[in-house]
């Protein structure tokens, strides 16, 4: 029987490793590794490598520390996106709702194509700039 490799998470570059960390926690609702957590008297922490799981203690996403990082320019393909992540949710009040609610947390809105019937969707910029689309789909 062969054996396959399996997905641990997806690593993403970033300046500022926590601010990123925290955008994509609160946006997914994921949590703090164990160990990665902020520092509980509220210092500055210099984590260079974060990892946030879900609720059955998976990892989804990790974030690296790199010291500079060009902010991609989409739609333009000056600086490519380079990769992004595609999120869905149930309906389109819930997609409303997750523009909002990543909007809050700095997101920033790239594209609005929600008045597509097949495929509704919005394609966002993280803090960092990396594109990412929340589109209505069943799975």
């Amino acid at each position: 029987m062969e054996i396959h490799p399996v997905l641990m998470h997806t690593a993403i570059d970033a300046t500022d490793v926590r601010a990123l960390a925290e955008f994509y926690r609160e946006l997914l609702g994921l949590q703090y590794r164990p160990g990665d957590e902020p520092p509980p008297d509220g210092s500055v922490d210099d984590g260079d490598w974060l990892v946030l799981v879900d609720d059955e203690g998976r990892r989804v996403l990790a974030f690296q520390e790199v010291a500079e990082l060009a902010r991609p320019t989409w739609p333009s393909d000056e600086v490519p996106k380079q990769m992004h992540h595609d999120f869905r949710v149930p309906t389109l009040d819930a997609l409303r709702s997750s523009r909002r609610r990543a909007e809050e947390l700095g997101a920033t809105l790239l594209l609005d194509r929600t008045d597509e019937a097949g495929e509704p969707l919005y394609v966002l910029a993280d803090p960092a700039g990396h594109p990412f689309c929340i589109l209505v789909s069943g799975g």
